[in-house]
């Protein structure tokens, strides 16, 4: 009988990415590692940024027409 993995925490999970550029001058290399609950804050941020900046664009509009 075998036994069946026991599932990881949420918090253990970590995504990551990394990239590495070189260029005639030099070279860059960045990595980010970000856990899930990271990823639902980012998220978050990026959903608030963009409303705001409709309803500031909409209230801009606004203004110029009357």
């Amino acid at each position: 009988m075998t036994e069946t993995p026991r599932p990881q925490r949420l918090s253990d999970q970590r995504q990551s990415a990394w990239i590495a550029l070189r260029l005639k001058d030099g070279s860059l290399r960045m990595g980010v590692r970000v856990t899930p609950a990271g990823i639902w804050a980012v998220g978050g941020l990026m959903a608030a940024i963009l409303l705001s900046t409709a309803v500031i664009v909409g209230a801009a509009r606004a203004r110029r027409l009357k």
